[in-house]
């Protein structure tokens, strides 16, 4: 991600903090022409802060008693002024600020000097955008699912049509997004041939978690290492390079997509076992998905890999045939185009 965009990101914050300031002054203006004792009763509370000071200033011996006479008055007044504010029914934070994010109070920082989750997932969502991912988390969601598109006819090898098993996995998906906070050591093996939904699955599991606020990274295998390489051999000193390499680490959910499609070398099968084995670890929780069955897997990975995904992951498999293949013959036959 280029630096100007950072800088557009971080722009956005100062712009949600001024939006938020005008908002409560707008509010508590309203407040104050419906309620005018409320201005009083803050007013008067700002003056017993200032009188405090003062008189520190001048004793600073006596700061204790000074402090807590101080505090007596201005939660009376503070009291007196709900009572106020409830006998009008101003909902509860009415008069005080609202921020998006409130753990980083729309800074994108937090008070340790740390990313902020919101910006990290900004960040991301920014990169999403660049990469049109967006607009595959639009088309491939809950609300697009449709199972009327898979047949209805049992696959002699399965025991199970297609309809019926991607019902069963939709059941598995939303098991596993209702379960995600809890500490259950889940995490999914998507496998199957080509264009049979293990994409959308993965994509309809991202957007739910996204937008319940949890830090998601979506990244093709072949662009993971992209990242890796990027950031051990050329950048390791960008931090918008750092940052990328430890998001793959750090973040709540990492989809890895097409598994198997990178160039497997030493390097590549190093790093995977570090990212998988150092999620594990930490509880963080990981969905594959692979072209190759298990047997394929195990011949082209080390046997520690597939010893942890095999021990620490769900194995889903995905059948029938190419949907995407499918539709362009339904197309063609409609005489549409494709």
């Amino acid at each position: 991600m280029k630096e100007s965009t950072l800088r557009d990101i971080l722009i956005s914050y100062e712009r949600k903090r001024d939006k938020a300031e005008k908002l409560l002054e707008q509010r508590k203006n309203d407040v104050y022409k419906q309620i005018p004792q409320v201005k009083e009763i803050e007013d008067e509370i700002n003056k017993v802060g200032l009188e405090m000071m003062k008189l520190v200033l001048k004793n600073p011996s006596n700061k204790e008693a000074l402090s807590l006479e101080a505090k007596e008055k201005i939660q009376a007044l503070t009291n007196k002024k709900q009572d106020l504010l409830n006998k009008w029914n101003v909902p509860d934070g009415y008069l005080e600020i609202q921020y998006e994010c409130n753990l980083c109070k729309d800074r994108g920082f937090l008070p340790n000097g740390k990313k902020c989750n919101c910006l990290k997932q900004a960040i991301i969502n920014e990169s999403y955008k660049m990469s049109n991912l967006s607009r595959m988390l639009e088309k491939q969601n809950q609300c697009t699912f449709d199972a009327s598109i898979f047949s209805d006819k049992t696959d002699p090898h399965e025991e199970i049509s297609p309809r019926q098993n991607i019902q069963l996995i939709l059941s598995d998906c939303d098991e596993f997004i209702y379960d995600f906070d809890q500490d259950n050591g889940k995490n999914l093996l998507f496998y199957g041939d080509t264009g049979l939904g293990k994409t959308f699955m993965s994509s309809y599991i991202a957007k739910e978690l996204l937008d319940k606020g949890y830090l998601v990274i979506y990244q093709t295998a072949f662009k993971m290492f992209e990242i890796i390489e990027e950031y051990k051999f050329r950048n390791s000193d960008n931090y918008l390079s750092r940052d990328d390499y430890e998001n793959l680490f750090e973040c709540d959910l990492l989809i890895i997509d097409d598994l198997g499609t990178e160039l497997t070398n030493s390097f590549t099968l190093s790093e995977l076992f570090i990212i998988l084995n150092t999620r594990l670890l930490n509880g963080k929780k990981t969905i594959i998905s692979t072209n190759l069955n298990p047997t394929q897997l195990g011949e082209l990975y080390s046997q520690r890999i597939f010893s942890r995904i095999f021990d620490n992951f769900k194995m889903i498999k995905f059948i029938g045939s190419d949907l995407r293949w499918q539709n362009k013959i339904d197309k063609i036959q409609k005489g549409e185009n494709w």
